[in-house]
């Protein structure tokens, strides 16, 4: 995942928290789906601009990501279940650069690996995914699965309380992500915990 903000002049700037300013745009690059949120004061300049810079990113794409604008307290979908770690920010040494020009579909990433070429995070994301929507997991527990790794991440060591992950939870199956979109969460988070744990 890549965070940025959008400034008044069309400059992306790096970032690793998305502090959900009123006057700011963001944009998140989560891969499959670039996410503009739009502060509710953000000038249209800005909104402009950040649609340009989704859209220039898209096309160095091989395969395109959805764009999906996010406006301030309309939040929806599986953006909402990011938002908590989007707001406590991505750890450098977990934050993984990714080249634009390449998007891992399942084929590619197995072309990639009978190859022996090294797979990058999105490729492990891909294959991890693929390999759980096939264990026959239900929603609801995926949903619950996914609560915990989000308070995991956002708490470190400490183990959440099984009240915080009763609420995550019911956030989760209130957001209306799609099944597809949660196995994904789930495979991202699991293999950047493994990986900060690693470190």
């Amino acid at each position: 995942m890549k965070l940025y903000s959008v400034y008044e002049n069309g400059i992306l700037k790096k970032i690793n928290r998305v502090g959900f300013d009123e006057r700011k745009v963001y944009l998140i690059d989560d891969y499959k789906v670039f996410y503009l949120w739009f502060g509710s004061n953000s000038s249209e300049k800005k909104k402009e601009f950040g649609k340009k810079r989704a859209k220039d990113l898209n096309n160095k794409r091989k395969t395109p990501a959805k764009i999906q604008i996010i406006n301030q307290n309309k939040e929806f979908g599986a953006f909402l279940t990011i938002m908590d770690i989007l707001k406590e920010g991505l750890q450098k040494e977990i934050s993984k650069e990714k080249r634009d020009e390449l998007v891992f579909e399942l084929e590619d990433t197995l072309e990639l690996m009978d190859a022996g070429l090294e797979l990058d995070l999105e490729a492990e994301i891909t294959l991890k995914a693929h390999k759980l929507s096939q264990e026959g997991i239900s929603y609801e527990v995926l949903s619950k699965r996914l609560a915990k790794l989000q308070l995991i991440f956002l708490k470190g060591k400490t183990k959440p309380l099984v009240g915080e992950v009763k609420k995550k939870t019911e956030d989760i199956l209130k957001s209306s992500t799609t099944f597809d979109e949660l196995t994904w969460l789930v495979s991202e988070l699991e293999i950047l915990i493994k990986k900060k744990q690693l470190k």
